[in-house]
């Protein structure tokens, strides 16, 4: 499974699967153990998370949640130092230990507690994500 397969839908806790495409939306598979479906319509706010950046301040502005994820995961494999009910301090010097360059102006701490809280779902349901560059990760710290 990749990123571009996964959705986050606002309102709703969690993370998604994409099955497939209807005629009102796209069905969608929670990927926790009840497994329960979805169709979500125009009416849902859906982010694929493949599409999902963190406000940096280098010349590109923004780096894509993949790399992000990866630099997680090269430095802390799949257990992190931090959860989502850390303190905002907490969770802003982890994002700072990892991409020490982000926006701390508009990456928000409610933005880092659902980077928090998708990693180790992601570790569990998509771990193909974390395979690809995590080598090369590694190597650049």
């Amino acid at each position: 499974m990749e990123l571009k397969d996964i959705a986050s839908v606002s309102g709703k806790g969690g993370l998604f699967r994409i099955v497939a495409p209807s005629k009102s939306g796209v069905i969608l598979e929670s990927l926790d153990e009840a497994r329960t479906k979805l169709v979500a319509s125009a009416q849902h706010r859906i982010s694929v998370l493949h599409e999902i950046s963190i406000y940096t301040n280098n010349a590109e502005g923004t780096t894509p949640l993949e790399d992000v994820l990866k630099k997680i995961y090269a430095r802390h494999a799949g257990q992190l130092p931090v959860t989502a009910d850390s303190t905002g301090e907490q969770l802003h010097a982890f994002l700072k230990g990892v991409l020490p360059d982000y926006d701390e102006a508009r990456v928000y701490t409610s933005d880092i507690k659902k980077l928090v809280r998708w990693y180790p779902v992601l570790v569990q349901h998509a771990p193909g994500i974390f395979e690809a560059a995590s080598t090369p990760a590694a190597e650049a710290q």
